[in-house]
């Protein structure tokens, strides 16, 4: 649940903040509006202050401007992200900055104010970054009493088996919904309905069995495959919900969805989380090679990214967008068609048309 602006302010005012501006007139101003949210904050004048003061003490959060002497936003942070690799960042951004994005999306820099600042888009930065703060504080809680129990339930084993074994299936039961669910936020962030991963995982099962895998990784994939856009919350909502055509910067900013995806998912040892993490990443690949982010073709992409691929693309044709009006079924059963071993497994394609009534079903059965 959304915290309150009075619970982010309340938790704001013991947050450790560094900023680092080298304009006197910007850091004035940055730090006037800060001031109202956070009382204990340290200024940087350049790239080498900002990184002695950070080496000196520790902070929740960091705010840096790019282009500073001595040594740029970039830099800095590149050295800071060799400490700590997860302390939010807000980077301060001209127009003329641009050229840097790529170089802070692979920083792990979510969030920008551009300048000169604009208060609205100040305070929403900063609302949501302290929302990730203070959530990242409460899971880290909460993994904490998990451990506890974890511990307690370990000493017990040998007298409650049998409700170990209950238990964990649940855990499996709930790990399943939290990942739906979370493929499910990222559609929604992007105007997008979570019965899109419902059909997009029930289509993918489907070609899965049809093309011959087992029950079992059969269902494997249809609990994966909604995480196959979870990257885009990482994307600004400006580019994500954008209701005309990117421009080239916009489309590599997007398409970098994938990837962030990936890096998100991949460290996890569960395997239905490592499996996520291939779809993730390999979702926008296409038979022919000339997909991303990787240009992968034929069966290097792996049967599980080729089949949420045709998934994701078949639901996406039919369903309304921000940018779209839904296709008629002629006309996406005429783009398989033309993208039979181009865009898609030409297999996948076969088996679409060779089960159609069941695809169809499935769309009718989860419409919104």
């Amino acid at each position: 649940m959304k915290n309150s602006m009075q619970e982010l302010v309340n938790f704001s005012k013991k947050l450790k903040v560094l900023v680092v501006e080298d304009n006197k007139a910007s850091r004035k101003q940055a730090i006037k509006l800060l001031e109202n949210l956070f009382t204990n904050i340290t200024i940087g004048v350049d790239g080498i202050d900002g990184l002695e003061k950070f080496n000196a003490n520790k902070f929740d959060l960091i705010i840096s401007d790019i282009n500073m002497p001595n040594m740029n936003g970039i830099e800095m942070i590149t050295k800071i992200r060799e400490v700590d690799k997860d302390i939010p960042i807000i980077i301060l951004s001209a127009h003329n900055d641009t050229e840097y994005f790529m170089d802070t999306i692979k920083l792990g820099i979510k969030g920008y104010i551009l300048k000169p600042i604009s208060l609205h888009q100040f305070i929403d930065t900063l609302s949501d970054t302290i929302e990730k703060i203070k959530l990242k504080e409460e899971n880290s809680a909460y993994k904490k009493e998990l451990q506890d129990i974890n511990s307690m339930l370990e000493n017990q084993v040998n007298e409650r088996i049998v409700e170990i074994v209950s238990l964990n299936k649940e855990i499996v039961d709930t790990q399943k919904e939290i990942i739906f669910t979370m493929g499910a936020i990222g559609e929604r962030r992007s105007k997008e309905t979570g019965n899109h991963v419902k059909r997009v995982a029930e289509y993918s099962k489907l070609f899965a069995l049809r093309y011959g895998l087992n029950q079992e990784d059969a269902e494997m994939l249809k609990q994966a495959s909604p995480m196959h856009d979870i990257g885009k919350i990482a994307i600004p909502d400006d580019i994500l919900n954008k209701p005309a055509r990117f421009t080239e910067e916009e489309f590599i900013i997007m398409k970098n969805h994938s990837e962030l995806g990936y890096e998100m998912l991949r460290a996890s040892s569960r395997p239905l989380l490592k499996l996520a993490a291939i779809i993730a990443y390999q979702h926008h690949e296409r038979w022919d090679g000339k997909g991303y982010p990787q240009g992968l073709s034929t069966t290097d992409i792996d049967i599980n990214g080729r089949i949420t691929a045709i998934a994701d693309v078949f639901d996406a044709l039919g369903s309304n967008r921000i940018y779209k009006k839904a296709w008629s079924d002629e006309k996406i059963f005429a783009f398989f068609k033309d993208e039979r071993a181009r865009h898609f497994d030409p297999k996948l394609v076969d088996i679409f048309f060779e089960n159609l009534d069941e695809f169809l079903r499935i769309r009718n059965s989860l419409n919104e």
